[in-house]
């Protein structure tokens, strides 16, 4: 999915974020609200952070100085001009929650358009379906997967893209892979390359990646082939593809759809992002972070990429001693574009 070619874009909205704007179940809304190419947030529904400022929840004082208030009828009253509605929370349990239904009904009513995170998928619900279409708007539902007919197994045809591509992955979930991915893209553009990305995530369909999908909606033995279908285009009309990985290649849990993205990418660099503290894996207690080295080895050992470097959630100056490669922490100030310039260098090296 491209949300790029939805929209005039960027375009003005609303991010529905109810109980969890600046906490981790409000990722995909944090990530809308600072980074999004498609989604110029007016403002921001949170009844429990209501009246605070982006940058006080968010922790960045470059978040956007938007309001934060308490409902959609709110939000479109001190926000005329806005156009789309983003639900920027899945649920626990994946459902539409009743609180949520009024809200939603609102923004339609009032035009909006509807682009949903949520596990169920409103446009295939009458109801929903029936009233956008009473008030001319439309509903995307990023977790959809691609048709079965689109669906294929992976065949390599990625290694005849004319692209260097850049995959980030981690030594677990939640360490900032979709953050480093966005912030290398947007560094090498800083820096005049032609760049584009992938996201295999919702977050990064709705921040603005070029092509995306969320893979872990695609049937296992298909994984490989979609991703090798989005890089792919991406590099049609691009020198520099980044990609977008998830959870890791040593996670128990979900090293299957780590696999399959690096096999679909088959990139010339990959970056690692690490949080040096992290010991356990999240939500896997009895799961151990396995760490830079061997992360390194089993990457290296299942493709032809190279690990170029090190996202850190730490201070380079003081835990690059601790890794046997490059580091660069991508919120400090020029951290992406040192990070970059690692990994133009070992595309050079590899050429």
């Amino acid at each position: 999915m491209n949300l790029r070619d939805k929209f005039d874009v960027p375009v003005p909205a609303i991010v529905l974020a109810e109980g969890e704007f600046g906490r981790t179940g409000g990722k995909t809304a944090n990530g809308v609200v600072m980074h999004s190419e498609v989604f110029d947030t007016r403002i921001v529904v949170d009844s429990e952070t209501a009246e605070e400022t982006p940058a006080d929840v968010l922790g960045r004082a470059d978040a956007p100085d938007i309001p934060i208030v308490e409902s959609v009828d709110e939000a479109v009253e001190r926000a005329p001009e806005v156009e789309v509605l983003v639900i920027g929370v899945a649920p626990a349990g994946g459902q539409l929650p009743e609180a949520w239904v009024t809200e939603i009904e609102t923004a339609i009513e009032y035009g909006c358009d509807l682009v949903s995170g949520l596990h169920v998928f409103l446009s295939n619900d009458e109801q929903w379906s029936s009233l956008a279409a009473d008030h001319d708007a439309r509903i995307f539902d990023v977790r959809k997967p691609p048709a079965d007919d689109d669906l294929r197994v992976g065949d390599g045809s990625v290694d005849d893209a004319c692209a260097d591509v850049v995959l980030t992955l981690g030594t677990d979930c939640a360490v900032g892979k979709r953050t480093t991915t966005f912030e290398l893209y947007k560094a090498a553009q800083n820096a005049g390359l032609n760049a584009g990305w992938v996201a295999t995530g919702q977050t990064g369909i709705m921040v603005g990646a070029h092509q995306g999908v969320v893979i872990d909606r695609v049937p296992a033995d298909f994984t490989a082939g979609t991703v090798e279908d989005l890089v792919s285009k991406v590099a049609e009309n691009h020198d520099l593809v980044f990609v977008e990985g998830q959870a890791s290649l040593t996670h128990r849990a979900y090293s299957s759809v780590t696999l399959a993205i690096l096999h679909g990418t088959w990139p010339d660099v990959v970056v690692l992002a690490d949080q040096p503290d992290r010991v356990q894996r999240s939500h896997f207690e009895r799961f151990h972070v396995d760490g830079v080295e061997t992360e390194k080895r089993a990457i290296e050992s299942l493709s032809d990429a190279t690990v170029a470097a090190v996202s850190t959630w730490g201070d380079p100056a003081t835990e690059e001693t601790e890794y046997d490669l490059p580091a660069a922490n991508i919120y400090h100030k020029g951290g992406a574009a040192e990070l970059l310039s690692m990994v133009k260098q070992s595309l050079e090296g590899s050429a």
